[in-house]
């Protein structure tokens, strides 16, 4: 019998990341170092308010069991090592960008949606709210070993520190989406957490399109 993640998986896969002209034309090094930059800037926003979002959840989840995976998440996110903020600051440097130009870079319209998104999924009920996180982890092990493969053979990227971020979160996020994965399957309810994930999905693949408008030459 498939499983209710499994079912989850499949609705991820309608919209998933490695498939948007944007993530296609970075893997076949059709972007320029200009335009990763400001992708590098728009992101910040998802990547400083992530641990906000698991924090959320944790916080209506009246479930102890899966208090502690939620947790232990958000140790990872920002106590295990170096914060990943820090280390998102540390690839946008190592693209040329300081970190008060990502830090104060206006955000285009969908990537604030994006975040306005997240932040109304986690505030839901909590099962949305793991679906929400669930949508996001579980594709970015396989978009980071991407991102790191274009980062290397196309725009001349292969040190440690800039590519940190990326290398952390092909392990983690491994085992935390099947952590989450596991407790979707224990206490969400189909059709909510179905919704939850199309509206999660749909909103990281509308900011990759607002990303894509701003380089539509690059990304045809």
């Amino acid at each position: 019998m498939t499983t209710l993640s499994e079912q989850l998986k499949e609705i991820v896969r309608e919209h998933h990341l490695l498939s948007h002209p944007f993530y296609r034309a970075w893997s076949e090094g059709r972007l320029s170092k200009e335009i990763l930059r400001r992708y590098a800037g728009q992101y910040f926003a998802q990547v400083s308010a992530f641990p906000r979002f698991v924090s959320a959840v944790h916080s209506r989840c009246p479930e102890i069991d899966a208090r502690k995976v939620l947790l232990q998440n958000l140790v990872d996110e920002e106590l295990k090592g170096t914060d990943h903020p820090e280390l998102w600051l540390r690839f946008a440097e190592g693209l040329g960008a300081t970190r008060e130009e990502v830090k104060s870079q206006a955000l285009l319209p969908n990537t604030a949606a994006m975040v306005d998104t997240y932040f109304e999924l986690t505030a839901r009920d909590w099962t949305e709210g793991l679906c929400a996180l669930f949508a996001y982890e579980w594709q970015v092990p396989e978009v980071s070993t991407s991102k790191i493969a274009g980062l290397k053979n196309f725009y001349g990227v292969d040190d440690d520190r800039t590519l940190s971020f990326f290398k952390v979160h092909e392990h983690y996020d491994v085992e935390h989406s099947n952590q989450v994965a596991a407790l979707i399957d224990r206490y969400a309810e189909p059709k909510t957490a179905e919704r939850a994930t199309r509206e999660a999905s749909r909103a990281l693949w509308t900011f990759l399109d607002g990303i894509a408008d701003a380089s539509v030459v690059a990304c045809q």
